[in-house]
């Protein structure tokens, strides 16, 4: 892809870098990422494991910093993106604390934002209706199959 800026660019990396220290040295996870992703492309990384995949989504979702290079996610820096919550992002396993319900898990972030408890119940219903686990709501992640507690973690 070019590093060329679209109008309708979503993402956009020009040489992105990212180097973390070791104790056997400098590791270059990123180096001199250019990158277009346009509003509705469909797009994959592919390659072998350590690559860098991982740690380029990271950086697209503010959870690691480049070293070198610029990256915008909706015409805005991730750090901003991510707090106008502009994206979402899935992890590889699902992120659920085992010692809450289903419902409270994905409650959680409406706690943690001070929705009123009214409207909290309701969207969380919503939402899990939307993932298809209404019914599994007061279930625990340990009662559900690996794919259940996957969409639990996206809802």
């Amino acid at each position: 892809m070019t590093a060329e800026t679209s109008s309708n660019a979503v993402i956009n990396a020009n040489g992105l870098c990212l180097t973390f220290d070791s104790s056997d040295g400098p590791v270059h996870a990123l180096k001199d990422v250019d990158l277009q992703i346009d509003k509705g492309d469909f797009v994959s990384f592919i390659g072998p494991s350590g690559c860098g995949k991982t740690t380029l989504l990271r950086v697209i979702a503010d959870l690691e910093h480049p070293t070198r290079g610029s990256i915008s996610v909706n015409g805005m820096t991730p750090e901003q993106a991510r707090l106008e919550r502009a994206y979402g992002y899935v992890f590889q396993a699902p992120a659920l604390l085992a010692w809450r319900s289903i419902e409270r898990n994905v409650g959680l972030p409406l706690e943690i934002m001070g929705i009123s408890a009214a409207e909290k119940a309701e969207r969380v219903a919503r939402t899990l209706e939307l993932v298809g686990l209404d019914g599994f709501g007061r279930k625990f992640p340990w009662q559900l199959s690996g794919g259940m507690q996957q969409r639990a973690s996206i809802a």
